[in-house]
């Protein structure tokens, strides 16, 4: 029985997972710019005094973002679902796995930034409600994954830099990736804070990490750089193509001066979707080099904090790190840029595992 790829003309670079992802890039930036407008005035009618700022933040926040509507993310979400539902495979597993974590922890910073907004207070839900249910959706999630991937490395991590070193962790598998999942999301969170400063390391990290999976789902490629071949996970480019997509499209209404924030809806789903698609192509500690900018902001936070508890000094002028060189009266354009430069050549160096071996 022919197939419609045989049928019609040209219809055989459907096949392509380049081609797809392309589509799924251009289709969610084109949601984006069509629904975002109508979006945020939505948001701003429900949110008639925007996002809370922290009265602990810098005080220059106070008085330029003040009004600003949250929950960015939603914007996010509603031009990267339907893209992938529309160009993926929807009989790959991975695809949905990947989906309904981004979904599940978006709901999750939803309800925060519901609460937040509806309080008119920066305390939204609490912090280990918040970790307990993210570690319940994580937990799910890895249950899914390690039952798709290969019995002789479902529950390995691959060492960057090694042909064929991996290390057989078991059980604590599920903890590990538990640990990826919900730190690369709330690494992302406390990333967000000023404008366009997370939504393009995201992208950048999507974008190396689609190259990844495209290359570990293929056994030709990962046979040739010899890196570790997961059967389906290819696919998952067509999600990296689509979160570039909708996070243009959501640049284009979060540039200095943003007209909406992401909020945690954004940035916990964004987060949470890197991490389980690191797990998913075997790539969890080069995802740290990746997204190596999220793991200092989330660093800063934890020496912070640790630092002030234990001898009652503080090690950054403020936490997390951009806020640091802002009170060190750098521009927030100046910070936002430079981190993204410092974005880039993270992710440069994250590629470079791939030959380095």
């Amino acid at each position: 029985m022919l197939s419609i790829s045989d049928q019609v003309p040209g219809a055989n670079v459907f096949r392509y997972i380049t081609f797809r992802t392309g589509g799924a890039t251009v289709t969610a930036l084109l949601i984006s710019f069509l629904f975002g407008p109508a979006i945020i005035r939505l948001l701003k009618s429900r949110q008639r005094r925007g996002q809370p700022i922290r009265e602990d933040g810098p005080q220059t926040h106070i008085v330029q973002k003040q009004g600003t509507p949250t929950m960015g993310g939603f914007l996010i979400l509603v031009g990267l679902i339907p893209a992938v539902l529309l160009w993926a495979d929807l009989s790959n597993q991975y695809v949905w796995v990947v989906l309904l974590v981004t979904l599940g922890f978006g709901a999750v910073g939803f309800a925060d930034d519901y609460l937040k907004v509806s309080k008119i207070s920066p305390d939204g839900v609490p912090g280990r409600v918040k970790l307990f249910f993210e570690f319940v959706i994580a937990l799910g999630a890895m249950w899914w994954l390690v039952r798709l991937g290969d019995p002789t490395m479902s529950t390995a991590v691959a060492i960057p830099f090694f042909k064929s070193v991996l290390v057989q962790v078991g059980a604590f598998f599920f903890l590990f990736g538990c640990l990826v999942i919900v730190g690369a999301s709330n690494a992302v969170n406390l990333t967000d804070g000023l404008d366009g400063l997370a939504i393009v390391p995201v992208m950048i990290a999507a974008a190396s990490l689609g190259l990844i999976v495209y290359l570990v789902g293929n056994a030709v490629f990962a046979d040739y750089l010899q890196i570790h071949f997961v059967q389906g996970t290819g696919e998952l480019a067509i999600i990296c193509g689509a979160l570039i997509g909708a996070g243009l499209g959501f640049l284009w209404y979060n540039a200095p001066p943003a007209m909406v924030f992401m909020g945690d809806t954004g940035s916990l789903a964004l987060g949470a979707a890197l991490g389980a698609i690191s797990i998913a192509a075997k790539h969890e500690l080069v995802l740290a080099i990746i997204g190596g900018l999220f793991v200092l902001e989330a660093v800063s936070v934890i020496v912070q904090v640790a630092s002030f508890k234990l001898t009652g000094k503080r090690v950054f002028r403020m936490a997390p790190l951009h806020h640091h060189f802002e009170q060190k009266g750098w521009a927030e354009p100046t910070v936002v840029i430079r981190f993204w430069i410092i974005s880039v050549v993270l992710a440069m160096a994250g590629l470079a595992t791939l030959k380095l071996r």
